[in-house]
């Protein structure tokens, strides 16, 4: 190959997890400048803040200056951390930079004042794979999971959305798995948006899921400006084909933002299978939020709220007196909220034919 060298990665981040490859790399001058294309990059900074990045593992390194890193170009629009762009063109030695801890690769627009500025990087060049008889510039989309325009037939769903990032989405989750889990039902999970990172779906692993995706699985570094109800769509497919009694599936981001949730949120043949939707909240306008968006756009009942706003019980007595809703601590009473999920579940009012026998 013209314009190629061969060198050796120190780091490989997460999000080129779905691509075979090892350390030993081979890099062209040549590169594709879209989102989800693989590059070699050189680490120019070395920070004490947000200083780390996710490996393939799901372990985390720090990162040092010099250190050749694996990652993928993608685009980030956080609302708690950095935001950023594919460059329409990149040529080996330009500087762009680590948009995320998943190894998001692309330049930066926005800082995030707790994190002081992204870690700038050198691009070296874009990593090359043999794939279909050819040698080529590599991408998560070669070994993505099929995209599906419809889904006539699913397990019972149990969303879990949220009014911003960091509000105990993932740990609401993973509680709910690890106590169905524990009652003997197999459960299934995904995250369906945001940007690529493992640790989400690692948690819902670990705590008991037999099978966990996410949409970088299906190609996507994340889900801004994308069709992201056809990935989910074909996610939530691949998910039944191991047989699940329900899937658990978070939405990353809230409820309002870039991520494409409200997209998915108003797809009625992804309604017609939730049985459950547990929201997490920061405050009490966050809930009142979520109760009048739910009743006015979703049409889609709001079934539990937990998160930082049901820490006392004076959260919890506005969201059952004043809203009418079920609220539960996912910290502090885990059981109680699971026994709530379970009750939705059960009641053929709410959740048609998802009915569930747990023994």
């Amino acid at each position: 190959m013209e314009n190629s060298k061969i060198l050796d990665a120190d780091i490989i981040s997460s999000s080129t997890s779905n691509v075979p490859m090892d350390h030993h790399l081979i890099v062209s001058d040549n590169i594709v400048a879209r989102e989800g294309f693989l590059v070699a990059v050189r680490i120019l900074d070395e920070k004490t803040t947000y200083n780390q990045v996710e490996l393939r593992n799901g372990e985390f390194i720090t990162l040092k200056r010099n250190k050749i890193l694996v990652g993928t170009l993608g685009e980030r629009q956080a609302l708690r951390g950095y935001s950023g762009i594919v460059p329409r063109q990149i040529k080996k030695g330009d500087i762009l930079h680590i948009l995320n801890m998943g190894g998001i690769i692309g330049l930066c627009q926005s800082d995030y004042p707790a994190y002081g500025p992204a870690t700038r990087v050198e691009v070296i060049g874009a990593v090359m794979i043999y794939h279909d008889d050819t040698y080529k510039h590599a991408s998560i989309s070669d070994f993505a999971i099929e995209w599906e325009d419809h889904l006539p037939h699913s397990a019972p769903l149990i969303a879990v959305t949220g009014t911003c990032m960091n509000v105990g989405k993932t740990y609401a989750a993973s509680s709910i798995i690890e106590k169905l889990t524990q009652k003997g039902l197999r459960v299934a999970a995904a995250k369906l948006t945001g940007a690529s990172l493992l640790r989400d779906t690692k948690a819902m692993k670990d705590k008991g899921a037999v099978v966990c995706t996410n949409f970088s699985e299906a190609g996507l570094v994340s889900t801004t400006h994308q069709n992201v109800v056809t990935m989910a769509k074909g996610l939530i497919k691949h998910l039944n084909s191991y047989s699940p009694d329900a899937i658990v599936l978070e939405f990353g981001d809230g409820v309002i933002g870039a991520y494409g949730v409200d997209n998915l949120l108003m797809d009625k043949e992804i309604q017609q299978h939730i049985a459950v939707h547990v929201a997490a909240a920061q405050d009490l306008t966050g809930c009142w939020a979520l109760d009048k968006l739910f009743r006015s756009q979703y049409n889609h009942e709001l079934n539990l709220i937990t998160g930082p706003v049901t820490d006392n019980i004076v959260g919890v007595r506005y969201i059952t007196k004043t809203l009418g809703i079920q609220a539960a601590n996912a910290m502090q009473h885990p059981n109680t909220l699971v026994e709530y999920v379970l009750d939705e579940l059960n009641n053929p009012e709410r959740s048609g034919n998802h009915k569930i026998q747990v023994a």
